[in-house]
């Protein structure tokens, strides 16, 4: 493990809070434009291409080979659905209440925690668990009141599929914790690619768009692939091995402050008192169960 202490792991905390805080940014622009299925699977496949070459350079395709069955299904889980998820949610809904949806992560990282490895819930999770659920809860049915009625259902199926992401996440760092321990992060970063790749590979042939990709497009996409998957994965698998899966998905905690950044400044969306409330309900939560913040004594 010493390969992994030359640089504190808060640091790369903050650098994946930035670079996941832009991709629902850049998620709204590219699926708009090519579709969601599409942008999903480029996505993925610009992140493994970057990754594959950097694997092989540091020797651990055999590692890749030995475990390459649970990466293909950590793929699957930890990007494929989810980033699936996200390109269908930011269609209907705005980027930075994906974030804060997001931020709920560390919530079903607990429960599933909780239901599949038996870890213990103290009274301060099981109240951030009430906590959190409602302030998620509270923000899809508030915004919906908000927008028009013919706006409506399509932004309840927007949050509702947007949901799907968070809980496959939580799903996802468990099996990690189980699975993948001492397992090189480059590994789990490329493999996972690989395995989302292949997963989303029939739907985006299936949903393949009948026009070539702008510049802007093709350039968000890159982004999208190079930094806020391929480089970010490396950063969140190493913070794993670092402090393990319940403190790594704290990460979700900065990512609303800068995904609202970039929505209001390049794609003027506006920030209203509600998600704000529900921002700091949701954060409240998530305090809560990741033993940051606590009410009552163990």
């Amino acid at each position: 493990m010493a390969q992994f202490k030359a640089r504190p792991w808060w640091v790369d905390m903050l650098f994946l809070s930035a670079m996941w805080g832009s991709s629902f940014m850049f998620t709204k622009v590219v699926a708009k434009d090519i579709g969601p299925m599409a942008a999903a699977f480029g996505r993925v496949f610009i992140a493994f291409s970057m990754l594959l070459p950097l694997l092989a350079w540091r020797g651990h395709l055999p590692v890749l080979k030995q475990h390459w069955r649970r990466v293909l299904i950590l793929g699957v889980t930890n990007s494929g659905i989810p980033f699936a998820a996200y390109c269908i949610a930011m269609l209907t809904v705005p980027s930075s209440t994906g974030a804060i949806v997001n931020a709920a992560t560390p919530l079903f990282g607990a429960l599933i925690a909780w239901i599949w490895l038996k870890e213990h819930l103290t009274l301060n999770q099981m109240v951030g668990l009430a906590i959190g659920f409602v302030g998620v809860s509270f923000l899809a049915l508030q915004n919906a009141t908000e927008a028009s009625v013919a706006e409506r259902q399509a932004y309840l199926i927007g949050i509702l599929v947007c949901i799907a992401a968070p809980i496959f996440y939580g799903i996802s760092a468990s099996y990690t914790k189980l699975y993948f321990s001492g397992v090189p992060p480059i590994v789990s970063a490329t493999g996972s690619q690989l395995g989302a790749t292949l997963f989303l590979a029939p739907f985006a042939w299936a949903y393949w768009p009948d026009h070539g990709l702008q510049p802007g497009t093709l350039a968000a996409l890159l982004i999208l692939g190079v930094f806020c998957t391929g480089l970010a994965y490396i950063l969140f698998f190493r913070v794993i091995a670092l402090v393990g899966a319940s403190k790594a998905l704290s990460v979700t905690f900065a990512v609303p402050v800068f995904a609202a950044f970039y929505g209001v400044t390049f794609l003027d969306e506006a920030i209203t008192l509600t998600m704000f409330v529900c921002a700091l309900v949701i954060l409240l939560g998530i305090s809560l169960s990741t033993g940051v913040f606590k009410l009552f004594r163990s």
